[in-house]
This record gives C-alpha cells, sequence and structure tokens, in this order.
C-alpha cells in the first residue's frame, strides 16, 4: 500500500484558510467559476499576442510554447517574505565573497572547507578569471534563488542560479494580466508591487559601471538571438529598461573599449547585461567558433574597461556540489548561521555516498551537477524499474556528474481546474539586483507549478506553469 504524504498547503490549514489567503478566499467565493474559466483564455490569448513564449531544445516539435499561467495567486504574508529576503541578502553575500576568494587568495580552499578538486576540476571554472576583480566587486549581479518550502515556517534553498537566471519576465507579465483582468482584487487586498524591477535593474547595473565611466553608463543587453530559448526575455528586458538589445555581430573592440554599431558610427558602451554563456562570449579567449560573442571582450574586461553581468565564471557557484558547502561558505565569509536551510545532498563522488544512493536510488532526486531546466535528472518515487537501472549505470560510470537529495514533500497551492480549485506543488524563484553598494531583492519572484497532479517537477520545459506571487503589504 502506498504510504499518504500529507503536504503542506499554502492555502489552507484544516478546515480554515490561512491568514495570508483570506481576502482572496472571500473574494473567490463569490465568483462565477465561468467567468474564472472565461479569464484564463483571454490570459491565453494576451500571452500570445504579447509574446510571451519559450522554446523547448532538442525536440522535434521545437515551436514556440506558450507557458501555462494559472489564475489563482500564490501569496506570502510580510512576515514570510522578511525571513526569505533575509535569508535571500545573507547567501547573496556570501555567494559573491566565494567567487572573490576562489579567483584571488582562494582562502576557502586552504582551510580546507571546501575541497580543492571540486574547483581544479569544475568546468564551470575559468583560469582567465584568477587574480582580477570585476568593476565594484560584483560577480553576481542577477542572482534567482530557487526556494521550495515544506511546513509552515519550512523553507529550502534548492539551488542558485548564479549564471544567467530567467524567468523575470514571466513574473512582471504574469502581475500585469493579474492587474488588468482583476483590478478589483488589488483593490481590496493590498500586495506590494513588483514593476519597479526594470527601473531597479537598470539602475543597479549602471551602479556596477567601470571606476572610468563618465556621465550615465551605456548599458546594453547582449543576446545569442532569436532562436535562444529566452529571446523574449532579452528582448522584453531591454525594452522595459530602455536600452538597446545588441547581438555579438554589433559590438567591436575600439580602442581599448566595447564600442556599439548605431545609426551614428559605433558608441562606447560601459555595461553589458549578456545572455550568452561563458564559452561563447570571446572566441579569442574560449570556443574559437562562437559567433555570438565579441573577440577580445575578455581582454577589455580585465583592463577595467567593460562590466559584464553576470561575471564570467559564476557558474562555479551554480554547481550542485558546491551548492551542498554553502552553509559552510555562508559561515566562512559572515560569521552567520545560514537563515535559509539547504537541502539535505549526497555528493555522488564519494565512494560511501554512491553507495547509499545506488541503495536508495527509488527514494531519491538525482541531479547532474551543472544540469538546469530539470534535465538530466531522476525522480526516484515517480520511476519505473527500467529508469531506474538504467540512471544506477548512468551513476556508476560517471559517479561525479551528479548529486542526490531526499524527495521533499513540497508544499502546494491550489490551481483552478474544471473541477475547481485543485492542490499542486509550487517552487519560488526570488530576484536579487546586486552593486556595490546595495542588494535589491523585488517582493515576491516567480513562481512555478507542476500542473499535472502528483508531479514535482515544475519546470515550464518539463510541463509546468506560472503563478502570480503576491507579498502582502502587512
Amino acid at each position: 500500500m502506498t504510504k499518504k504524504i500529507n503536504h503542506f498547503s499554502e492555502m489552507t490549514a484544516g478546515d480554515d484558510v490561512r491568514a495570508p489567503y483570506r481576502h482572496y478566499q472571500s473574494w473567490f467565493a463569490g465568483q462565477d467559476v465561468n467567468r474564472l474559466s472565461r479569464k484564463a483564455q483571454e490570459a491565453e490569448v494576451f500571452f500570445r499576442r504579447t509574446g510571451i513564449t519559450f522554446n523547448v531544445y532538442g525536440q522535434s516539435d521545437a515551436e514556440e510554447r506558450l507557458i501555462p499561467f494559472d489564475l489563482v495567486p500564490r501569496i506570502l504574508s510580510g512576515a514570510e517574505w522578511t525571513k526569505l529576503s533575509r535569508g535571500i541578502e545573507q547567501r547573496v553575500r556570501a555567494i559573491n565573497a566565494f567567487l572573490h576568494d576562489i579567483y584571488n587568495r582562494q582562502e576557502i580552499l586552504r582551510a580546507g572547507i571546501v575541497p580543492v578538486e571540486l574547483i581544479a576540476k569544475n568546468a564551470a571554472f575559468l583560469p582567465q578569471m584568477m587574480d582580477f576583480t570585476p568593476p565594484g566587486g560584483v560577480y553576481t549581479h542577477i542572482v534567482g534563488t530557487d526556494i521550495v518550502r515544506t511546513g509552515e515556517d519550512d523553507f529550502y534553498v534548492l539551488e542558485d542560479n548564479a549564471r544567467t537566471p530567467s524567468g523575470v519576465s514571466y513574473m512582471l507579465e504574469n502581475r500585469e494580466t493579474m492587474l488588468q483582468m482583476f483590478p478589483e482584487l488589488f483593490s481590496k487586498i493590498k500586495v506590494q508591487r513588483v514593476s519597479d524591477y526594470p527601473k531597479n535593474l537598470r539602475r543597479s547595473l549602471e551602479g556596477s559601471a567601470p571606476a572610468g565611466c563618465t556621465g550615465r553608463p551605456c548599458v546594453v543587453v547582449l543576446t545569442p538571438g532569436i532562436h535562444n530559448s529566452a529571446y523574449y526575455e532579452h528582448s522584453f528586458l531591454a525594452d522595459q529598461m530602455g536600452v538597446e538589445l545588441v547581438e555579438g555581430h554589433d559590438l567591436r573592440v575600439i580602442d581599448g573599449h566595447i564600442a556599439m554599431r548605431t545609426t551614428r558610427g559605433y558608441k562606447v558602451i560601459d555595461v553589458i547585461y549578456r545572455r550568452v554563456d561563458d564559452d561563447f562570449l570571446d572566441p579569442l579567449t574560449f570556443n574559437p567558433a562562437s559567433m555570438l560573442g565579441v573577440p577580445g571582450i575578455m581582454d577589455v574586461y580585465r583592463a577595467g574597461n567593460i562590466t559584464i553581468t553576470n561575471a564570467p565564471g559564476t557558474g562555479v557557484a551554480d554547481d550542485k556540489a558546491i551548492y551542498s558547502y554553502v552553509p559552510e561558505i555562508i559561515e566562512f565569509y559572515t560569521g552567520e548561521k545560514a537563515i535559509l536551510k539547504n537541502v539535505q545532498t549526497h555528493r555522488c563522488s564519494e565512494p560511501d555516498t554512491l553507495k547509499y544512493v545506488l541503495d536508495n536510488l527509488a527514494d531519491l532526486v538525482v541531479k547532474e551537477v551543472h544540469g538546469s531546466g530539470g534535465y538530466g535528472m531522476l525522480v526516484g518515487p515517480a520511476a519505473n524499474k527500467k529508469e531506474l537501472a538504467d540512471f544506477a549505470d548512468k551513476l556508476r560510470g560517471n559517479p561525479a556528474n551528479y548529486i542526490a537529495q531526499p524527495t521533499l514533500s513540497l508544499s502546494t497551492v491550489p490551481i483552478l481546474t474544471d473541477a475547481g480549485l485543485a492542490p499542486r506543488h509550487v517552487d519560488l524563484r526570488p530576484f536579487a539586483l546586486v552593486s556595490p553598494n546595495s542588494i535589491n531583492i523585488v517582493p515576491g519572484g516567480l513562481t512555478r507549478v507542476a500542473l499535472t497532479e502528483g508531479s514535482l517537477v515544475v519546470n515550464s520545459s518539463q510541463g509546468g506553469g506560472t503563478k502570480d506571487t503576491w507579498v502582502l503589504e502587512s
């Protein structure tokens, strides 16, 4: 007999409605379900007209798709958000300190806190960043922290996204859609704004400009092009910030600076918000076949004449084996205990741990250390015998490529179905903006929801959807 798991409901507690949802539930109870269904269809039409789509790589039918949007918001109290934002800020500060350290003095390695081989053998570690500090000392200017919840006061960080975190455009468009469809809701319930994000992003990027910049810094968004899965977000953010969206062929090195081609000739730029992976950023330094980057940009960067956000080499902090050391990293650099907990993580590179993982594969979630998007992972409780056996072979063949974690009892938030409200599992990706003098965390973030009943995989590439995330003002 399958053991029934009681998942924490963020909306209800027994027969009662939890405090953050009471005003919403009162409003919802007076709504016509048919009207809400029509509103859901309107939202889909709005997203399609606006072009809010993404591509799924590696599929023969990789046409642009909509990310499903659910009308029932995910609601957090002001007190819950205060705890989360404090924990995120602490984590972001520590990750920046860690990156500065491993590319300079490497004190945390000499202290034996983090094993040297996790850095030395890490594909995301860039020797080209050694003995160099980015402008303002900031490595991760935009950070997306994936958080899950298992109880009233139990929040866990699932992973850190320190390279090029995506999804903020969906957060903004979800809120805009809700404001248009249900303006009366926002007059009844005081929800903290997220619409300031593009303005704060530009201000943060400008604040990270090189020391030699004079006047207002020139900021651009560098995209790989229209075929990238997140191209909509690249163009959306450039438009919302009021800056140029450029591709590699629009930029060149002139007199030791990066300049952008315009109708009036080339214009020097100061900050590049790049959405191009490290390996393709500079064909003279990294992949010589790259057509997406700018030849010579790393020389300009190391000379201190351009800011690249996020800095090359930040992917070390995304590594899921490094993730398992983040509580120790926080304590090493801040002297504080981690406010937000890590999920217990088994490093398969360790022989005894590998044996434990293989013996308990059916109960664990196994992930690639550099994986993302829900690819390359195994959810043990949902796998059949053949899938478990095939994955066990992968583990034995390359154990250092994997970590394993217990299957968490993720919290649920209702979605709107034809039969009414039904619980589904969710996670949360808040976004932090880091500049030399401040850390700004947007109140809420992107809630991703597993639309299939019982599923724990929320990624859009795996069939997940999104919700508007509300943080109450009080």
